[in-house]
């Protein structure tokens, strides 16, 4: 994360807004906090509104590093279509190894997918 910083691009935690909305005792906080208390994945729609808060309202262009989202096919593609609309692209989607899912194949196949193995053998 220090490389990030020195390079100017902001690292977005989707864990990090989640307790940023719990800690203001937002409305989607108190959802975020529920299915936490559950043990339950937060919802698509949830995790897509903490998103499109912070990714509305950031600087057009400007470079940034997820975690933690997008983490399900919908939540993948409705970002596309964020990316889209702003006339911005991605230039790639890092993912484990190991990881073998739809939003890994979603990225793998629009050529964006970057194994973990790839950097450290850079």
């Amino acid at each position: 994360m220090n490389r990030l910083r020195s390079l100017n691009i902001e690292h977005v935690s989707l864990a990090d807004l989640i307790r940023q909305e719990i800690s203001r005792g937002s409305s989607a906080g108190l959802i975020a906090e529920r299915a936490i208390r559950q043990g339950s994945p937060l919802a698509d729609e949830a995790a897509l509104a903490l998103a499109r808060r912070w990714f509305w309202s950031r600087k057009p262009d400007a470079g940034f590093a997820l975690t933690g989202f997008p983490a399900t096919l919908l939540q993948a593609k409705v970002f596309d279509e964020w990316i889209e609309a702003r006339d911005e692209s991605l230039h790639g989607v890092i993912a484990a190894d190991s990881v073998s899912c739809p939003v890994s194949e979603h990225y793998r196949t629009l050529g964006l997918l970057i194994e973990e193995s790839e950097l450290t053998a850079a």
